[in-house]
């Protein structure tokens, strides 16, 4: 008797249901060895008072199973809601994103015939930490973490897969000709890991050509591995210029969970309207399969759904009068992937998932560190300055304060604004004010915590309020933190 794998179901909201009942007949006719468990998520649970969207019951089966296929959520609209997919992502420790992007010329209009890259995103650092802070009237900050063993975990993971599925090339996208020490992290650590895979070719391009590469050159990558909000944006480029969002599959894997989701959203428009095309899900779908180890299914279900296209089957968001031959709707195109299964493609490659190729993937970025010695040298305090107190007023009443550190630099939004700035009205609403114990970088010696303490009093007894303060250390002599622009 076969034993079957018990799979998390989320029929999600909008045209999440009718998806998912064309999704999981397709599974049943293939004889997926499934044993689908469902769970309520997303608006109804959000309107029962979960402002995370996901009630406790759901988590004891999602511990159960480890493995999750999702339908789109709709969270609501106003203050006090968090996504449901980040706090899915980040609660079951799913580090990675894998999108894989493919064109279907010519029976799904495409600006690029010949796409076949994965992107590989990380999935819980980042600015999507979610770490917001208003800090005055009129500034806001969000935080960007990032962390040496995450940079680790998802850079592996895409070497990893890469090797596993006979991938030639990974391609790092980030931003750190600016962001020199989150994104010089990432890229670093990039070419250290790339080091490991003599046999396989890698790259490093800023995000922005990168993203202009992928929207007119996709043909030239093959993985993609970048940080979290760069990954968010270019995998909806690349899957546009495919052709088509709503084909797009996504995996959401974790040393022990995973998920399996469209990428495309709940389009409550045409819910309840048999009109959705069901691919996207789909092919989410097929990966699972093959992640737990049903790799002749998914290449069964892969090849009829490819056969279905090229017989001109389609539904009305990829339908075209020279390629299409008949219109359908949700259930209809379901019908017709499962007529075609035992069938192979012709004109598109067909899919061959190899039984016993794709062991798990587990990646936990714990490279040997060797501990670096961190001194304490000074503070960033920054301070509201309603009044619009001038920066060089402002410098005088700080230089005044009972203090032994230094006053070096006065900075509005990163950029120098004292000493010596030659900026005519600076924004100064909002100033940050550096504190170190030398004046020269080379020359900093090591504070102690009651310096700064002291500091804070003085600065309280001055009438001048901190809004924030962020220590300045080095690490074996090296400066962890950036200089002003202008400094």
């Amino acid at each position: 008797m076969t034993i079957k794998t018990s799979i998390a179901i989320a029929y999600g909201d909008g045209i999440g249901p009718e998806i998912m009942r064309a999704t999981l007949h397709i599974l049943q006719a293939a004889q997926a060895q499934i044993e689908p468990v469902v769970i309520e998520v997303g608006e109804k649970i959000y309107q029962q008072g979960y402002t995370s969207g996901i009630p406790d019951s759901a988590w004891d089966v999602l511990k159960r199973t480890k493995v999750l296929l999702k339908g789109p959520i709709t969270t609501p609209q106003g203050g006090g809601y968090k996504s449901l997919n980040v706090t899915l992502r980040k609660t079951l420790g799913l580090f990675a994103n894998v999108r894989p992007c493919v064109s279907y010329a010519p029976y799904v209009e495409t600006t690029c015939s010949n796409i076949d890259l994965v992107i590989v995103r990380e999935n819980e650092e980042d600015l999507y930490a979610g770490i917001e802070h208003r800090q005055t009237d009129e500034v806001y900050q969000c935080l960007k973490i990032v962390s040496r063993p995450g940079c680790e975990q998802i850079i592996r993971y895409a070497f990893e897969y890469a090797q596993k599925f006979n991938r030639k090339k990974v391609t790092c996208l980030s931003k750190d000709n600016i962001m020199k020490m989150t994104d010089g992290l990432f890229h670093r650590v990039f070419n250290e890991i790339a080091a490991d895979y003599p046999t396989i070719q890698h790259e490093h391009l800023i995000v922005d050509i990168g993203t202009a590469l992928i929207a007119c050159q996709p043909e030239r990558f093959d993985v993609i591995v970048t940080l979290n909000l760069y990954g968010d944006i270019i995998s909806d480029v690349a899957a546009q210029v495919a052709g088509s969002v709503g084909l797009g599959g996504s995996a959401n894997i974790g040393n022990q969970m995973a998920m399996f989701e469209a990428i495309h959203g709940s389009a409550p428009d045409i819910a309840g309207k048999n009109l959705a095309n069901p691919s996207g899900l789909l092919n989410a779908a097929i990966q699972m399969l093959v992640h737990i180890n049903q790799p002749l299914v998914a290449t069964a279900i892969e090849n009829a759904w490819l056969k279905t296209l090229e017989d001109g089957i389609h539904t009305g968001d990829i339908y075209s009068p020279t390629y299409s031959k008949q219109k359908v709707g949700t259930q209809e195109f379901a019908d017709a992937v499962i007529a075609r299964l035992g069938q192979r493609p012709s004109h598109f490659k067909p899919a061959d998932y190899k039984p016993g190729a794709y062991t798990k993937i587990e990646c936990y970025g714990e490279r040997p560190q060797v501990r670096s010695k961190k001194e304490l040298v000074g503070v960033d305090i920054f301070i509201d300055n309603p009044t619009d107190i001038p920066a060089n007023e402002l410098a005088a009443k700080l230089g005044a304060l009972d203090t032994s550190l230094q006053l070096i630099v006065i900075t509005s939004r990163g950029l120098k604004i004292w000493p010596n700035s030659t900026i005519e009205a600076p924004y100064v609403r909002h100033c940050c004010c550096r504190f170190q114990s030398g004046s020269e970088v080379n020359q900093l010696s090591a504070i102690g915590q009651e310096e700064i303490i002291k500091l804070l009093s003085a600065l309280n007894g001055a009438g001048i309020e901190v809004i924030k303060t962020e220590n300045l250390y080095t690490f074996d002599g090296q400066l962890g933190f950036t200089l002003a622009q202008g400094q």
